[in-house]
């Protein structure tokens, strides 16, 4: 009896210590406002739902435009507001140059990825390489036709199950269609890479209690670890593979002499792992850690943001009409929307800008604190993890009128977002990051994803299918817009449609 109750005191006291301790020490650092509740070693993380993105937009309605939480041990900022963006990810760049580093993270990229690696030599040199040699200017054009080619096989895919009345998985196909045109720009070939993709996203975006609780940073008691090395497992196989096939094809090729071979960024990069000159070694690690980067950037992003603007589309029957009158104004009847139409067609850019606006394919900016710095009357220490929630930013009254209303007149002249671009510079839409680590390939995405999206509308209406009972959905208006958990905002459920040709959809 006296035994548990010097155990209960010793536990009450230690309790009280702690919880006096961690309200000295944030007075001391004079944080931004935090929720109430926070509990010994988890902190906050018991206030969390399964959207990060939605419920720290919450907090956000509730506290501030930037409040602080502890997930575990760790400490959080998060910002809402185009004021607080901009104070943190520009004026206080060099403070937030670094990306998250989770377990998965470093696994799945091989501790060396271009996304998540830390700023120094190493990313400055595979940023440089990456954007002179896959998506520059010059690159862009010269994959165009490859875009093109993907394009006009998804399109003959929808007229073959036009003509038969079949369903058509519009989210698996949007993304075998991306997956392939980031893997001939990459490889030379198509290589299937879809559902690993799929997963290293998610587990991205999900919270590895490990990581976050101290006490249990050697505990897998959610299972992360098998998850993570089954991931792994699987790419790691499926590039070796790669790697060795075209290693294989360079030593042939030497020995008969044949000059002559396209060359590819994989080509690009088994060079420089040659040339033991460089100023930058790069090994074989590196090279699947850029696939995997490129993969994973260049497949799911491009893929849900075409799927969000469709979908957006069809439920709103006005605008997939101006949408089409302007292709037809401007393209004409007599071939298919391409690339280089995409200047001219303003509508179609608004309708693109608006779907970063209230479905932005990467809801939040993370950055990580390398260096103490301070922001207006606050102090944000080392190592805290950074927030910046562009989801909740496109849903702010105060920055957007209607904010839940899908508008693209808001990107045309006169509209609140006239003059708004998406490359990093105007805080209240960074669907692309901003600054030094600010995603590569925005000049990419902003090529094709219009340009896939006029073609899709301009050649097909499209008959839902309710995902529940697998009938046609008479009532646009009830497409599910819900999200799915990860590092990405993927709808909830597959976009399934029935396409009715309006067009013959063939190239030119």
């Amino acid at each position: 009896m006296e035994l548990a109750f010097l155990v209960l005191s010793f536990f009450l006291s230690s309790l009280f210590c702690y919880l006096l301790f961690q309200q000295y020490s944030n007075l001391h650092k004079n944080l931004p406002p935090s929720p109430p509740f926070k509990l010994p070693i988890i902190g906050h993380m018991h206030l969390l739902g399964p959207l990060l993105h939605q419920t720290l937009h919450k907090f956000s309605l509730k506290y501030g435009p930037l409040i602080s939480l502890n997930f575990g041990s760790v400490l959080c900022i998060v910002a809402s507001s185009p004021h607080f963006a901009k104070q943190l990810l520009q004026n206080n760049e060099l403070s937030f140059n670094s990306r998250i580093q989770t377990t998965a993270i470093k696994r799945l990229t091989y501790d060396s990825s271009l996304a998540f690696a830390p700023y120094g030599d190493y990313w400055r040199f595979i940023k440089k390489l990456s954007m002179n040699e896959l998506l520059g200017s010059r690159s862009i054009n010269n994959f165009q036709h490859l875009r093109a080619q993907e394009t006009q096989s998804f399109m003959t895919l929808l007229a073959n199950k036009a003509k038969t009345c079949e369903i058509v998985n519009i989210t698996e196909e949007l993304l075998k269609l991306t997956n392939n045109v980031i893997s001939k720009m990459m490889l030379g070939e198509v290589e299937e890479a879809r559902e690993v993709v799929r997963g290293v996203t998610e587990i991205f975006g999900e919270f590895n209690v490990s990581d976050f609780i101290w006490l249990f940073k050697k505990v897998d008691f959610q299972g992360f670890g098998k998850r993570i090395e089954d991931l792994f497992y699987k790419f790691d196989t499926l590039v070796e593979r790669i790697i060795c096939k075209r290693e294989e094809t360079r030593k042939k090729n030497k020995r008969e002499n044949s000059n002559g071979q396209a060359r590819d960024f994989l080509d690009i990069l088994l060079d420089f792992v040659e040339n033991q000159s460089s100023d930058v070694k790069i090994q074989r690690v590196h090279i699947k850690a850029l696939t995997m980067d490129f993969f994973t950037a260049g497949t799911d992003t491009t893929a849900i943001s075409t799927e969000w603007a469709l979908v957006e589309l069809v439920k709103n029957p006005n605008l997939l009409r101006h949408a089409r009158e302007e292709i037809e104004n401007i393209v004409g009847k007599n071939r298919v929307v391409e690339e280089s139409d995409v200047p001219n067609l303003p509508y179609l850019q608004a309708i693109i800008k608006e779907t970063f606006r209230l479905h932005p394919p990467v809801a939040m900016v993370t950055r990580s604190c390398v260096t103490e710095c301070k922001v207006e009357n606050y102090v944000i220490p080392e190592n805290t993890l950074l927030f910046v929630n562009i989801w909740s930013m496109g849903r702010n009254p105060e920055i957007w009128k209607n904010p839940l209303e899908f508008r693209p007149e808001r990107f045309l002249k006169n509209g609140e977002g006239d003059s708004v671009d998406v490359r990093g510079q105007h805080f209240q839409l960074l669907p692309f990051g901003s600054g030094r680590r600010m995603c590569p390939g925005v000049s990419l995405a902003m090529q094709e994803v219009p340009a896939l999206l006029g073609a899709i509308i301009q050649c097909f209406d499209f008959k839902v299918v309710d995902h529940t009972t697998g009938k046609i959905l008479n009532d646009v208006g009830k497409i599910d817009v819900g999200e799915r958990p990860g590092l990405t905002a993927p709808r909830a459920h597959d976009l399934l449609c029935v396409p009715v040709e309006r067009i013959k959809c063939e190239a030119t």
